[in-house]
């Protein structure tokens, strides 16, 4: 009688170890297919941040993309403003900030709460911030994820251009073993390079944008963008069915200001009678120097009647308190205004020419204003009626 060959150890081990080397290589592809998938995902974003061409169109494809394609619980922006320079010609754009709650400013570079770059033997440039990654402290990290529960783990990435730090992106997870300090930070340093990249230029092309739509003199837009502005009001008061005014606003006897006060002088009349102008307006009035002492107010969604009295506001506020210039002087000034706004029949013809007919109108006001001894108010509609 044959009796049962018993099982080879040997090929019992084989097999096991063959099971596991299976399982090993089939983990090791689905790695390979996940990792994939993500550089797929963080080329496509580099893509589309790199062809950003403004700075909300930036910011808001950061927040929008990044935390999906990451997997992450909260993502935010830390960013050196230190003269608020940034938010002020933003604003001046028309960025609305409260779009983007994730979007954060410092004053300081030690807000960003990066070490100071260590000593280096002489001759020898310093070291760059490092990533700080580890577990969510609330009192630490609480202030930079504003709204966000939650979090067990963060990375702090500076954000540094030509060795210079100009912010952070701060990344969270609820998984508190998704950043710790052994952690490698190759991959995250690189995102934040593009993005600092992207940042630098998109900001440098903003402030480039504002530079070429204001007055240098006294920080109020141009000719140039009020006249781009009134074609975007107009076409957007027709679609929402609301008024727009015109201001034309023009300094009484300027030229003997010049000549009494000399240039110094008169520029700073100038630059006194914007600020004047401005602090009786709304944000989304805009206000525009149309050259010499001529300036031009775009009131949005305001009919004659409360355009008048905004101007009346402006003319008495000029009127009433002396301007302080150069050399402990000081002088009276006033100014006369013209005031139009869109006539009923503007809907049936083009933009342009509503655009043209509505400052022409103002314009003649003014001339009626200054006709009648100046330092006064003139409505078209009522001097034409």
């Amino acid at each position: 009688m044959n009796q049962a060959i018993p099982p080879d150890p040997r090929i019992a081990s084989l097999e096991a170890e063959n099971q596991a080397l299976r399982a090993r290589m089939a983990f090791l592809l689905e790695q390979v297919e996940r990792n994939h998938d993500i550089m797929c995902r963080h080329q496509a974003f580099d893509l589309e941040i790199v062809g950003a061409s403004t700075f909300p169109e930036l910011i808001g494809t950061i927040f929008r993309t990044l935390p999906v394609i990451s997997d992450l619980d909260g993502v935010t922006l830390s960013l050196l403003d230190e003269d608020d320079d940034i938010v002020l010609v933003m604003e001046k754009l028309g960025v609305d900030f409260s779009a983007f709650p994730q979007l954060l400013f410092v004053h300081a570079v030690a807000e960003l709460g990066f070490a100071a770059p260590k000593p280096v033997a002489e001759g020898e440039a310093a070291l760059p911030p490092m990533p700080l990654l580890g577990a969510f402290d609330a009192a630490v990290h609480g202030p930079r994820f504003p709204g966000i529960d939650a979090l067990r783990s963060v990375a702090l990435v500076p954000l540094l251009r030509n060795k210079r730090l100009i912010g952070s992106l701060n990344l969270a997870s609820s998984d508190v073993t998704r950043f710790t300090p052994a952690l490698g930070t190759d991959f995250i340093k690189h995102m934040a390079s593009i993005i600092a990249i992207c940042l630098e230029n998109v900001i440098s092309n903003e402030m480039l944008k504002y530079i070429g739509l204001t007055d240098s003199l006294t920080g109020v837009y141009n000719r140039r963008y009020i006249d781009r502005r009134l074609l975007e009001e107009i076409a957007r008061a027709r679609r929402q069915n609301y008024c727009i005014s015109c201001m034309y606003i023009d300094i009484d006897h300027f030229k003997l200001v010049n000549d009494t006060y000399g240039h110094q002088g008169g520029d700073e009349v100038l630059r006194e009678v914007a600020t004047r102008i401005r602090t009786e307006l709304r944000r989304s009035d805009a206000l525009g120097r149309f050259g010499g002492e001529e300036f031009v107010v775009l009131l949005i969604d305001a009919d004659l009647d409360s355009a008048t009295f905004v101007a009346e506001r402006i003319r008495a506020s000029i009127a009433g308190t002396m301007f302080d210039l150069p050399g402990s002087a000081q002088a009276w000034v006033s100014v006369s205004i013209g005031v139009a706004s869109l006539e009923a029949d503007a809907a049936l013809l083009p933009i342009e020419t509503v655009a043209q007919q509505l400052v022409a109108h103002a314009d003649q006001a003014l001339y009626q204003a200054k006709a009648d001894g100046r330092n006064k108010v003139v409505s078209w509609q009522a001097q034409s009626g």
